[in-house]
């Protein structure tokens, strides 16, 4: 099992697919994945990347098979961002393509206004604007978790995540799966992280960016996404019909097909 020792007592999970020929040198995808989630979440996308480039699938830490975190842990965008720059580090990997989802796609524009010189290219799908329009829930939100656990809170949010038109195994499945998360990651996560205002790093963003949503997204319309997306030279976006606006999971193969092209488009 690959891990990365960040600490005395914390490990990063990750993952490596790479079916790439053997002869060559790929250039490096890092897929960053949502809250209460993990590397897995991106089982539609492999099939499409791996092919052509080297795909490091990490587990956030507290998320997935990474240590879970206490609820005190102080958590910061940067903090994350480094776990990830670490990793990078770990694998030889000194610049790659990063693509984020949900909450990983914050991250992500937060990885590359901050770190730029290890990111090529940035693919955005399915994320909030810089600023989310429903902060005003965060401590709802952390009560909710600590009182009735994740698996009521994701059971009762999932129709906005996944659509209406999402099969009903698959959202028992995603139901189920990111409940697995602990507890004393998410509350301190969810007040945290999952609310955080990047407005100030969209600016700071200058490699190119691709942002992919829905025509019905909950998180924002698409003239929203617009408003942030227009904000960074050498970005485009893309609406896909729906109104999941987790474009990620809901429309895999969309998603990763547009992503091949654009990376496709800029390479090393």
């Amino acid at each position: 099992m690959p891990r990365l020792h960040l600490s005395s007592n914390v490990d990063l999970h990750y993952v490596v697919d790479d079916y790439t020929d053997p002869w060559t040198t790929p250039e490096t995808v890092m897929l960053l994945h949502g809250n209460n989630e993990s590397g897995q979440a991106w089982y539609g996308w492999v099939p499409h990347l791996a092919r052509h480039y080297r795909v490091v699938r990490p587990d956030m830490r507290g998320f997935g098979q990474s240590t879970p975190m206490p609820r005190d842990y102080p958590w910061t965008l940067d903090a994350v961002v480094d776990d990830y720059v670490a990793l990078m580090h770990h694998l030889g990997i000194s610049r790659c393509h990063i693509v984020g989802a949900k909450i990983g796609g914050v991250i992500a524009r937060v990885f590359a206004a901050r770190r730029p010189e290890h990111v090529h290219s940035l693919t955005v799908v399915g994320s909030p604007p810089p600023v989310r329009l429903d902060i005003a829930t965060v401590a709802e939100r952390v009560l909710e978790i600590e009182e009735l656990g994740i698996e009521h809170w994701a059971r009762r949010s999932m129709g906005d995540r996944l659509g209406s038109d999402f099969p009903k195994a698959g959202v028992e499945w995603w139901i189920q799966y990111m409940a697995r998360t602990a507890v004393s990651t998410e509350a301190g996560f969810a007040g945290t992280i999952n609310f955080s205002d990047i407005t100030e790093d969209i600016l700071k963003i200058k490699c190119p960016m691709l942002v992919l949503t829905t025509e019905g997204s909950g998180l924002g319309s698409v003239a929203q996404m617009q408003a942030w997306q227009q904000q960074v030279a050498h970005s485009e976006l893309v609406a896909l019909p729906g109104d999941s606006f987790h474009v990620a999971a809901t429309a895999p193969d969309q998603c990763a097909l547009a992503t091949l092209e654009f990376l496709k488009r800029h390479p090393f």
